[in-house]
C-alpha cells in the first residue's frame, strides 16, 4: 500500500476574505490619516502586518486598493438602504427615510476619510465608473418601494421605472451641497424632513396628510 500524501491545507474563502477587507480597511485609514498621494503599498503592508506578498496577492497597484476602499464605503451604504427597504412602515414614508439615509451615509463616509475625501471630488470619474453597480442598485430599490406603493394605491404615478431614476439623480445631485450644509440653510433635518415630504408627496400624488 502506498503511502498517502496529505494536500497543504487550503485558505477557506472566509479567510480570504477576511484577509482581503482587513488590508482594505487598513488602507483607509492610511489614506484618510495621510491622503492617498502620501500612502505607499509598503505603508499598507506594514500597517496592516501581512507583508508585501500578500498584499500584492490581492491588489495589483494602490489604484486597484484605492478603488476596493470605495467599493468598500459603498457597500457600507448600500446595506444601510436595503436595511430601511426592509423596515414595515409606510412606502411614502420609506422613500423619505431612504433619501436621508442616502445623503446622512454618503456625508459620514465623506467626513469619516479625513484627506480621502478631496479623493471622492477629485477623481470624480473614477468614483462614478466604481459606484456604477451601487447606482444601479439604489435604482432597483426605488423602482421596487414605488411599484409596491403603487400596487397598494399609495402613489399615482404611471411610470415607475422614470420616477425611480428621476429620484435616485436628483438625491445623487444634492450629495456635495449637503455635505456642505448649502441645503436648506440653518435647518436640521427634523425641521426638513416635512418640507422634503411635501414635495416627494405631492410629486407621487400622495397627500401628506394620513
Amino acid at each position: 500500500m502506498g503511502i498517502v500524501q496529505k494536500s497543504a491545507p487550503k485558505l477557506s474563502i472566509m479567510s480570504i476574505s477576511k484577509t482581503r477587507q482587513t488590508l482594505v480597511d487598513v488602507a483607509r485609514r492610511l489614506f484618510a490619516k495621510q491622503g492617498l498621494e502620501n500612502t505607499t503599498m509598503n505603508d499598507i503592508a506594514v500597517a496592516s502586518g501581512k507583508g508585501r506578498r500578500t498584499l500584492y496577492t490581492y491588489f495589483k497597484s494602490k489604484d486597484d486598493i484605492y478603488s476596493a476602499v470605495i467599493e468598500s464605503e459603498l457597500e457600507r451604504l448600500s446595506d444601510k438602504l436595503d436595511e430601511v427597504a426592509a423596515k414595515k412602515i409606510q412606502p411614502q414614508d420609506k422613500i423619505i427615510e431612504l433619501i436621508y439615509t442616502h445623503l446622512n451615509m454618503i456625508k459620514e463616509t465623506v467626513v469619516r476619510n479625513g484627506n480621502l475625501r478631496a479623493e471622492f471630488f477629485r477623481n470624480i470619474w473614477t468614483v462614478e465608473k466604481i459606484r456604477k453597480h451601487f447606482d444601479e442598485d439604489e435604482i432597483q430599490l426605488f423602482r421596487k418601494v414605488y411599484a409596491e406603493g403603487k400596487a397598494d394605491g399609495e402613489f399615482d404615478i404611471e411610470n415607475v421605472e422614470l420616477v425611480a431614476d428621476i429620484t435616485h439623480y436628483c438625491i445623487k445631485g444634492l450629495e456635495v451641497p449637503y455635505i456642505y450644509g448649502r441645503l436648506g440653510r440653518g435647518l436640521t433635518e427634523e425641521t426638513s424632513r416635512p418640507l422634503v415630504a411635501k414635495v416627494v408627496y405631492g410629486a407621487l400624488g400622495k397627500s401628506i396628510t394620513k
